[in-house]
């Protein structure tokens, strides 16, 4: 009986410690971190305003096809580098997101051959794959291949 007593006490000491670490703004601050929220902010931002997959196949601009989840922290961790590529080159590029937890992507998942998110495939103008790039990628490659497809 002493036991249990004793397991419901540290259960309750617990969730208490808990509790406050929720509604503590110091407590939590240090406990979550904001960069991946603001990473997923960030990334659900772009995917609203990215291209669209059947419009950037239909015109001749070069592409970036962006592979992602939202529970990839890879991916919410390269959003805003992707944000700052697209302010530079959004006039000269597609830029597509298409989140790979979606059905309606399973054949262009299939027919790019995802195998990790974040997945970065290059297509120039013409649809042909150029380079394909796969997890966090630094900001100097990327600029390497948006230079490469102008």
């Amino acid at each position: 009986m002493l036991l249990n007593f004793r397991k419901i006490a540290i259960a309750l000491l617990f969730c208490l410690f808990l509790n406050s670490l929720l509604f503590i703004p110091e407590a939590k601050a240090g406990l979550f971190s904001s960069s991946s929220l603001a990473g997923l902010v960030t990334m659900k931002n772009m995917a609203e305003r990215s291209t669209p997959y059947n419009l950037a196949m239909k015109n001749n601009q070069p592409t970036i096809l962006e592979f992602y989840a939202n529970w990839c922290t890879t991916c919410q961790g390269m959003a805003l580098t992707m944000e700052n590529l697209e302010s530079e080159y959004g006039e000269k590029f597609n830029f597509v997101m298409l989140d790979i937890d979606d059905p309606q992507w399973v054949d262009i998942i299939q027919q790019y051959r995802v195998t990790g998110v974040p997945q970065f495939t290059f297509l120039d103008g013409d649809r042909h794959t150029q380079k394909t790039l796969v997890g966090k990628v630094p900001r100097s490659i990327m600029t390497q291949y948006f230079a490469k497809l102008l």
